[in-house]
């Protein structure tokens, strides 16, 4: 019981202190972006977008192509078995 009021405790802390940390992140995103305002630059933020997809996207096609060549395996393992475990009719 102590175990689960003190996950409790810290899940609560987590959500009350989550403005402040949220606001702390990525400060270097928002100075590039302040200081290419002050210099006149417009297209920063669709660059920033674009680099955000970039890393947003990466992990995800990684993980199909290795669960593509999973699949690909497992597929011809199992056709190799059942060729095995046919009946022959000679």
């Amino acid at each position: 019981m102590k175990k689960l009021f003190f996950l409790g405790l810290l899940i609560a802390g987590f959500i009350l202190i989550s403005d402040h940390v949220s606001l702390a992140q990525c400060a270097m995103c928002k100075s590039n972006i302040e200081m290419a305002r002050e210099g006149g630059g417009t297209n920063v933020g669709n660059t920033l977008n674009n680099g955000i997809m970039y890393l947003l996207v990466l992990p995800y096609a990684i993980a199909a192509v290795f669960g593509f060549i999973y699949y690909k395996k497992y597929k011809e393992k199992k056709a190799a078995e059942q060729k095995l475990n046919a009946p022959s009719h000679s």
